[in-house]
């Protein structure tokens, strides 16, 4: 059965930087997600670590700390939507990881250019512009680390009408 969930989307430095985030905002308020929590924040080591507290483990410390400087060089907009299967439906909007892999038509596709191949190269973290939680799990661990209760809103929106 289909079901209603929140999900974090982060826009990344790069996005921010690049001026990107009402376009990409508009993307997700356009398919019928709700924003029910957002703010910019500058992310710093402690925050990086708890919300990257895997990567190390799973891909090298060489990643993490590509990955940590990528995200603390700037400030990041954090977003928690709500929708019908508002996780793999975000991950759908997003595409790949790797930006050469998204289908034109994903803000990855549309919006992101740097490759793997580059990435690796240089030892840099792959500048994708954005995150979205993996899983239902993730979502629900991901937005508690970022959005206190007093900073997440219920309210009726009006796409509820056609699409909850």
């Amino acid at each position: 059965m289909a079901a209603i969930e929140r999900t974090l989307v982060l826009l990344k430095p790069d996005a921010v930087a690049r001026g990107l985030t009402g376009r990409l905002v508009q993307r997700f308020e356009d398919v019928g997600l709700k924003i029910v929590g957002i703010k910019m924040k500058q992310m710093d080591a402690d925050l990086t670590r708890r919300h990257y507290f895997d990567l190390e483990e799973r891909f090298g410390k060489g990643v993490y700390d590509a990955t940590a400087t990528y995200m603390q060089q700037g400030p990041v907009v954090a977003l928690l939507l709500e929708g019908v299967e508002a996780v793999a439906n975000v991950r759908r909007m997003i595409g790949p990881t790797f930006p050469g892999q998204a289908a034109p038509g994903t803000i990855r596709g549309d919006f992101a250019h740097m490759s793997k191949a580059y990435a690796e190269a240089t030892g840099k973290a792959i500048a994708n512009l954005v995150h979205a939680s993996g899983s239902v799990d993730e979502a629900k661990y991901e937005s508690e680390l970022w959005f206190g209760a007093d900073e997440q809103f219920d309210y009726p929106g009006l796409a509820e009408r056609y699409v909850f």
